[in-house]
């Protein structure tokens, strides 16, 4: 039998269960996988609590993982068993075995590591559809990005450095600061001790940014509004803090003109061109040393309970994987 750890209602941490699942053969265009390491990201939560909506019940969350093909289904000819590979977003990763569509999978390049590829997949894809497509931030250009200290954020900051960018982030504690520094954040702000609105406004020079990217969503989406320059892009893409309140769209054309978009990996790397572009620019950008992945803890699977809980309790840095 295989484990897994499954949910038969939304809620806390302890709706997750470590169970036997019963795994088929897998079927046509499939691949089955066995996991060595599974991402943790805060979407996990966000289908744990009912936040976004699930197929059904039981069900089994998470979104990335990397491991080893152990067999191929009818029609597949781009993989074959023993290939390395990892994978997002694809619902069903905490398992210890999983069936999968092979059009969702790339395969891992030698110089990166399964344990980077599981913690490197979501964020790094998200970084990069945020920085170069979202908005392609120019050498020069001065951005803003909260939680930079997290997961996405930490490779979000040496990556902007490396396009030549200033970053400017939010951290929650002087340790995080430390940290995004560290990482290539030029000017961590901790909003705990200042105002990241009056602080941006002072190191632009009154002008503000071109970009924000904000995960936090509800206690930062105001001010960070404040922060743009005329026509400049707020992108949200995630809600840490819970969802934005309603608002007057004429308050985006009153603060100037600007741009407010809710992108998602699964609108950037819907098709397979666009998931193997995304994937071999960000190996690309870490097998060059410019982007180093910070796995800060690592997790048995069957204990995503405590794992949950300390992700959402701000206990964690950087990426977070499960060990299968």
């Amino acid at each position: 039998m295989v484990k897994a750890i499954q949910i038969r209602k939304t809620g806390g941490p302890s709706v997750m269960k470590w169970q036997d699942i019963d795994l088929p053969a897998p079927g046509p265009g499939e691949v089955q996988i066995k996991h060595t390491y599974v991402g943790l990201n805060y979407i996990d939560c966000y289908f744990r609590t009912g936040l976004y909506p699930l197929a059904g019940f039981p069900a089994i969350i998470g979104m990335e993982g990397a491991g080893v093909v152990e067999a191929v289904g009818p029609g597949v000819k781009n993989f074959r068993k023993g290939n390395r590979i990892a994978y997002a977003p694809t619902l069903g990763a905490y398992a210890q075995k999983r069936n999968i569509s092979a059009a969702s999978i790339v395969k891992v390049p030698r110089k990166v590591s399964d344990k980077e590829a599981a913690a490197l997949m979501l964020k790094g894809t998200t970084t990069e559809y945020l920085i170069r497509r979202t908005y392609r931030v120019k050498r020069g250009d001065t951005v803003l990005f909260h939680a930079a200290a997290g997961g996405v954020g930490l490779i979000a900051c040496q990556w902007l450095k490396h396009l030549g960018a200033t970053v400017i982030g939010t951290v929650g504690s002087d340790a995080k600061a430390r940290l995004a520094k560290r990482n290539g954040c030029d000017y961590p702000i901790n909003y705990n001790k200042e105002d990241f609105h009056e602080a941006v406004m002072d190191l632009t020079n009154g002008k503000g940014v071109p970009v924000v990217y904000d995960s936090v969503g509800k206690t930062t989406f105001s001010k960070s509004l404040d922060c743009l320059r005329p026509r400049g892009v707020m992108a949200l893409f995630g809600q840490s803090s819970g969802p934005v309140p309603k608002f007057d769209p004429g308050l985006l054309a009153a603060k100037g003109s600007l741009f407010l978009t809710r992108p998602s990996l699964m609108g950037y790397n819907g098709t397979r061109r666009e998931l193997e572009a995304s994937a071999n620019a960000l190996f690309d950008v870490v097998a060059s040393g410019a982007v180093k992945v910070k796995v800060n803890q690592t997790y048995p699977l069957k204990d995503a309970v405590r794992a949950h809980k300390d992700l959402e309790g701000r206990k964690t840095t950087g990426s977070t994987v499960f060990r299968v």
